[in-house]
């Protein structure tokens, strides 16, 4: 049960990424600035965040958190890249293609962390199944531009 909580959880979490490009592309045209509102995101994010924590009284492993390496702050830069790029490829790409291409991307990577054994818990070889599953996606994208 616990796992189907979360792939619904999942779900709605990637049913919610057009919604807020959308709403990210508009505050972008609002404040005639694509990367305040990218920033604006972040930042009402944040506070959300904030306030989750603060709900429900969040632990945390302030010696983790010094003793982690440099590397994994990268995390936050790579969150600012692709909220800045969705705000500013979906008015010009629309939601079905910009979205498909995000996941053609992410699916691409996933199969080489998989592979290579890199920042996952379980690694998992490539096979021609897998290449073919991501070529549906890719042929998907094609024709969503097509049509």
């Amino acid at each position: 049960m616990d796992k189907l909580i979360w792939i619904f959880l999942t779900l709605l979490a990637g049913a919610f990424l057009p919604i807020q490009a959308g709403l990210n592309a508009r505050l972008g045209k609002a404040a005639d600035s694509p990367v305040y509102a990218a920033m604006f995101s972040f930042l009402v994010g944040a506070l959300g965040l904030i306030l989750y924590i603060l709900l429900t009284r969040q632990t945390i492993s302030w010696a983790g958190v010094r003793g982690a390496p440099l590397s994994l702050w990268a995390g936050g830069l790579l969150g600012a890249f692709y909220v800045t790029v969705i705000v500013l490829a979906f008015p010009r790409l629309g939601p079905g293609l910009t979205f498909g291409l995000v996941v053609a991307g992410q699916m691409v990577i996933s199969l080489l962390l998989e592979h290579f054994n890199i920042l996952v818990a379980n690694p998992s070889p490539i096979n021609y199944m897998k290449v073919l599953g991501i070529a549906l996606i890719i042929a998907g994208v094609v024709i969503l531009r097509r049509f």
